[in-house]
């Protein structure tokens, strides 16, 4: 297990390291202790409050086995936002590593002698066919491109503002760095969430419950009065437009927070597929969400993310006065509910 896998765990050589080394998670996560848990929680927990997977170890064993086990945590707690923000986090982390060790004087090389280049990280993506050297940085095949600047901010990466030619789209070296950033969230996003054997998941539900309680902040307001949809935030308000927009598809860490915070303030999933005139498909989503956030006893099992996550996923826009005094969109209608009392 070499320091390369360790830094990047999601390649396939790490992989087959860890297949090497025949190493059985059932065993790994029933030793009392064993520091390889102890980071994969880490690894989880600081993807949901940071938005990165927190400082490596320095032991490769550790590092490397972590990410197999948090993979096996985010599917065992099986929410979309978890997920999701958890692959946002470990490519986050990645991209930093990989901008780091690609500038350093000093390669970082693996035992077969292969070192970190923008050539291994294109062939390690299947991207070596859709990228080409040019004069200036580089050209990407369009549909590449489109599949990996699909989730990137600002107009600079719409299609429209490229020079297409030839079926490709000119890049800088920076810019080639940020879409494979994308890649790595393909990459970890693949196969999450999988159905995890009872032998493995018995000896992690205390690890479970503990990325669970991340999710929830007890000093949040959770009681309120009949709805008042007056007093909901920008954010819920932008949601809810574009859930009605037929063609905005809104991601899963999006509807989490939509569905989250409309089940707290004491809507039913019925009048959440009213509202959002959600029909077919989508309608379900929202009744299924809205489900898995409730309690039998009819407490909220998650209530929705902060002001910092909302911003984090692009959703917190059209920020008003109270929202510079507030970091949380449930603190937020609770004070405009309060004004309106007034």
């Amino acid at each position: 297990m070499e320091r390369l896998h360790a830094r990047y765990p999601f390649f396939a050589a790490a992989r087959e390291a860890v297949d090497e080394a025949a190493v059985d998670l059932g065993e790994l996560v029933a030793r009392e202790d064993d520091p390889a848990v102890d980071r994969a929680i880490e690894r989880v927990t600081t993807a949901l409050t940071e938005h990165t997977t927190g400082e490596m170890r320095r032991d490769n064993r550790t590092e490397l086995l972590s990410y197999p086990v948090a993979r096996v945590l985010v599917s065992l707690v099986d929410d979309p936002v978890v997920t999701q923000t958890y692959a946002k986090a470990e490519a986050a982390t990645a991209a930093e590593r990989v901008r780091s060790d690609l500038d350093t004087t000093t390669q970082l090389k693996s035992a077969s002698g292969s070192d970190l280049t923008v050539a291994r990280l294109l062939r390690e993506f299947d991207l070596a066919g859709d990228v080409t050297e040019a004069e200036t940085g580089y050209r990407v095949a369009v549909g590449a491109y489109l599949r990996l600047a699909g989730d990137r901010d600002g107009d600079s990466w719409r299609l429209p503002r490229r020079s297409l030619a030839d079926g490709t789209v000119p890049v800088s070296r920076d810019e080639l760095l940020t879409l494979l950033r994308g890649a790595i969230e393909e990459r970890v996003m693949l196969g999450l969430p999988f159905q995890v054997p009872d032998v493995i998941a018995e000896h992690l539900e205390d690890e479970v419950e503990r990325i669970e309680d991340v999710l929830s902040d007890p000093a949040l307001p959770t009681s309120f009065g009949p709805v008042d949809a007056n007093s909901f935030p920008p954010c819920v308000d932008h949601l809810l437009e574009r859930a009605q927009d037929e063609e905005d598809e809104l991601a899963p860490p999006s509807w989490f927070t939509l569905c989250a915070f409309c089940a707290t303030v004491g809507m039913d999933p019925e009048e959440v597929v009213a509202v959002t005139r959600a029909t077919g498909e989508t309608a379900e989503r929202i009744r299924y969400q809205m489900a898995k956030l409730a309690r039998e006893d009819g407490s909220i099992e998650y209530p929705p993310v902060s002001c910092t996550t909302v911003q984090a996923y692009g959703d917190c826009v059209n920020q008003d006065e109270v929202c510079a005094e507030i970091s949380h969109p449930l603190a937020y209608y609770e004070t405009r509910v309060e004004t309106a009392d007034d």
